[in-house]
């Protein structure tokens, strides 16, 4: 059923410094010829020093910074229907602070992806063109990129602006900024709704004096944005990632990249796993948004994302606070309840649901949700020494 061409995954420990080993973990590099990586920011915050990670492949001997097509892109085949059917994928990863029943660290793991429906060579954006069809794909499309360069963020007003026009005017001047040369993972409006939403308060931040970089509109009050966390004060920005959502798990706001767009139709975060603490289990399971509906405060107008990240202030702001799904596929194709409870009794893997996407929407659609995630134990390993753990594998995913 899934037909999803590009991927991303993301493994993250409290302690970072994970090299991951397959898939293999780029660590922001993509095609140097030197130890170091170029960029530690291309596209997210990996927290490793500048020496680890691998580059994408190369189809032939030599570097190439100019023809995506000269990348090698590596292939996973899907699982098929039967029990008999099954895929597997192999995790693996070393930890440098050790982790699982090592004395001296406290260490979690969690495991997620993201996947898009768009990956021949015919979907890759070319060039630099203004219209809208190739602004749009440049925004959209998740890709390596061919240059080691972070992508543009065209940043408005200390404020929201206070027009429709003007804010439809900075997402237009960003989405014709960005560069079909330079890598992208997450989208340009994730990001910009990071730098828009309020940092949860209510998270511990130790000595870091959060400053605001914000002011709302409603009451002219000045709030620091999700941009800013206890690991990044500064609020600097890695690719279009939001560091407040990669810090904290499970992220109480749902990780959607923008508005469903059936052509470029994009998973939120998807969660595989987590691997740590095992007391922490029943709050993972309970708020995975892979079941676990998520909400976020939606402003009327032209932009779809506010301040607020509870339900009352989402009000005195003049919002509407909405629930949003999360799934792995829409199946564009059904348009009917009794052919989406067909394809749902026939489906022993994954729940097949007929609902709306978001709960102020009408619009009524078939799509696949994502399984609960992986919940347990974390190998054992030593510190400063990245090696394979020392109990049997944990993680051999389906």
């Amino acid at each position: 059923m899934l037909n999803f061409a590009l991927l991303a995954v993301f493994l993250v420990g409290g302690y970072a410094d994970i090299f991951m080993t397959n898939p293999k973990g780029s660590n922001n590099r993509l095609n140097e010829d030197g130890t170091n990586r170029a960029n530690g920011a291309r596209l997210f915050d990996s927290q490793n020093n500048n020496k680890g990670g691998y580059n994408v492949g190369e189809r032939g001997v030599a570097a190439n910074n100019e023809d995506h097509t000269q990348q090698y892109q590596m292939e996973y085949y899907g699982s098929g229907p039967g029990a008999g059917e099954k895929s597997h994928l192999v995790v693996e990863w070393a930890h440098q602070h050790g982790c699982g029943d090592n004395p001296k660290v406290r260490c979690n793991n969690v495991i997620q992806y993201m996947c898009m429906n768009q990956g021949t060579e015919e979907d890759y954006p070319e060039g630099d063109g203004n219209s809208e069809a190739d602004r749009k794909e440049r925004a959209n499309y998740m890709r390596d990129g061919i240059n080691t360069e972070t992508q543009p963020h065209i940043q408005g007003p200390g404020r929201h602006e206070r027009t429709d026009e003007a804010y439809l005017e900075r997402i237009a001047q960003n989405h014709a900024a960005i560069a079909a040369e330079k890598g992208l993972q997450e989208s340009f409006l994730w990001h910009d709704m990071c730098r828009y939403r309020e940092a949860n308060a209510g998270l511990f931040r130790a000595d870091q004096n959060i400053q605001n970089d914000r002011k709302s509109n409603h009451d002219n009050q000045g709030y620091p944005s999700s941009r800013k966390t206890r690991q990044n004060p500064g609020g600097n920005r890695r690719g279009y990632e939001c560091p407040e959502e990669r810090d904290y798990y499970p992220y109480w706001q749902p990780t959607l990249q923008g508005p469903y767009d059936p052509q470029y139709q994009r998973t939120p975060w998807i969660d595989v796993a987590y691997l740590g603490d095992t007391d922490n289990c029943p709050d993972i399971l309970k708020n995975s948004f892979n079941h676990h509906n998520k909400h976020r405060c939606v402003l009327p107008g032209a932009r779809d994302y506010g301040k607020s990240i509870h339900k009352e202030g989402c009000k005195a702001e003049g919002g509407k606070w909405v629930e949003f799904e999360s799934y792995l596929e829409v199946l564009e194709q059904v348009s009917s309840k009794v052919e989406c409870e067909e394809i749902s009794a026939k489906n022993k893997f994954n729940l097949v649901v007929w609902r709306p996407l978001r709960s102020d929407s009408d619009v009524m659609r078939c799509f696949v949700k994502a399984p609960s995630p992986v919940c347990k134990k974390a190998a054992t390993t030593r510190n400063n020494h990245l090696q394979c753990h020392v109990q049997p594998s944990l993680l051999n995913q389906v």
